[in-house]
């Protein structure tokens, strides 16, 4: 299965090598993100798995608050219920949003209900990090898993005190700030690179000088390329003319290396000098066999247990390998000459990155 993956690099890298991508497909306009809306609410319609008040003291308070609101006053009486549960909310609105537009929402439990199932969040108004409410949250929660159970086993799937509203919520106050407002734009890249900002810029450039006479972008940095805003064109009619110019991202030589998993990614200009590998396993194995001793019949003694220990060893013979690479291609073949498992891989690749062999950075995660 492993000389399969490996194998798999080697065709699928090649031919991401010479694609050309979408500029607005490998950045991000700096000051142009979503939001964070977060709220307090009040689920319910549960069927019996809901909080209990005795242990969610907060959930009894906010149901007294929203009774009393509505004209009923229970302050004096002891609630008991397990249809209630007190839930944070929580959604992220896009820049520029406007009254009206509907965004989704999650739904996530505070005290101690079972499940969500078949709940309805009531209003609830979702503040931002100013204090502000943008947006009201009000809808059926969709829930993907389930608890159920007695009192001596509960049986869960999934995630049964989380769900999601599919546009349960409604934004109200817009943003502050507008796009066309905007006089210089800044394009962040989403995989820094000196390379890749300056095929950016070329390239808008390219564009503005052939259809307005004028150079309109310069590298920042290796994060960032500054784009003017030629006179008389709105913001986003241009970003939209420069965010479908494609180019060839360049893309640093990485091995990433996930210890947990055994996952194994190699990049496509990963390099490696001409090395020598050789890879032996030393398998030790401790067996117990403990013995019983009997007595004699018709004598007073006892049974004794004497310990047995049995160690073996096995260590297999390590095969060498010559790796004369300057490609991924001969890396893998050097690789799977050895037939190594991912975790023998990875110890390799740690031991030939030390050697100075592996012209790459290796990630370790």
């Amino acid at each position: 299965m492993l000389r399969c993956i490996l194998a798999a690099l080697i065709v699928i890298q090649p031919l991401a090598a010479f694609a050309n991508t979408r500029i607005k497909d490998v950045t991000t306009l700096q000051g142009v993100r979503d939001n964070q809306l977060v709220g307090y609410g009040l689920v319910m319609g549960l069927q019996g798995t809901g909080d209990s008040l005795r242990n969610s003291p907060f959930t009894e308070q906010a149901l007294q608050s929203m009774l009393e609101r509505m004209g009923i006053n229970v302050r004096s009486s002891t609630l008991r219920t397990r249809n209630v549960a007190a839930v944070m909310v929580t959604a992220d609105i896009p820049a520029f949003a406007a009254p009206g537009n509907r965004i989704d929402v999650t739904v996530s439990s505070l005290g101690d209900a079972q499940s969500l199932k078949g709940g309805t969040l009531l209003v609830t108004p979702l503040m931002g990090g100013d204090g502000m409410n943008y947006a009201v949250a009000q809808g059926p929660i969709a829930v993907s898993g389930f608890s159920v159970g007695g009192e001596a086993e509960i049986l869960t799937q999934g995630v049964a005190t989380a769900g999601r509203i599919p546009n349960g919520a409604l934004v109200e106050r817009p943003l502050p700030g507008r796009f066309n407002d905007v006089g210089q734009l800044v394009l962040d890249l989403r995989n820094p690179d000196f390379n890749t900002a300056a095929r950016i810029a070329d390239a808008i450039n390219r564009y503005t000088r052939k259809h307005l006479k004028i150079a309109t972008a310069h590298v920042r940095d290796h994060r960032s390329v500054v784009v003017r805003r030629p006179p008389k064109i709105s913001a986003a009619r241009f970003m939209a003319a420069i965010g479908n110019l494609t180019v060839s991202p360049d893309v640093p030589a990485k091995v990433v290396v996930d210890q947990r998993t055994g996952t194994i990614v190699i990049g496509r200009d990963v390099t490696v000098s001409t090395v020598a590998l050789t890879h032996g396993n030393l398998t030790l194995r401790v067996t117990e066999l403990p013995q019983a001793s009997q007595p004699a019949p018709f004598s007073d003694g006892e049974t004794v247990i004497e310990p047995r220990t049995i160690v073996s060893t096995e260590q297999e013979e390590g095969q060498l390998a010559i790796v004369r690479g300057t490609s991924l291609q001969s890396l893998v073949q050097g690789l799977n000459r050895l037939g190594l498992k991912p975790t023998d891989i990875i110890s390799i690749l740690q031991t030939i990155k030390t050697a100075g062999a592996l012209q790459a950075d290796l990630i370790v995660q």
